[in-house]
């Protein structure tokens, strides 16, 4: 059952491996999406249902309800956004660092 939801989706090229149902950020030139790797990355969305190898076409939820891979436990209700593998985890502050969100937990 899935418990997606999706608003608005839009189609980006790759750069580098994707993995479905992860968190994304933009890539280094127009119309690339890669992989998030940090809690301070441009973070803009989840991956959708398939994984894409670089280069390769591939759909981003930008909106709306999606499904997304956690790293670890995460309390429904709580801000998530990126650890290193690009999976969702509860934001945490930290003085002097930015963290973005990309959604919470439901």
């Amino acid at each position: 059952m899935s418990w997606s939801n999706p608003g608005l989706v839009k189609n980006w090229i790759a750069e580098g491996a994707i993995t479905k149902y992860r968190i994304v950020k933009l890539g280094t030139a127009d119309g690339r999406i890669a992989q998030a790797g940090a809690s301070t990355d441009a973070i803009v969305g989840v991956a959708a249902e398939l994984d894409a190898a670089d280069g390769e076409r591939i759909d981003v939820i930008h909106s709306g309800i999606a499904e997304v891979e956690f790293g670890g436990a995460v309390t429904r209700g709580a801000l998530v956004t990126a650890d290193a593998q690009g999976r969702a985890i509860t934001a945490a502050p930290v003085a002097g660092t930015n963290a973005r969100i990309v959604g919470t937990a439901i």
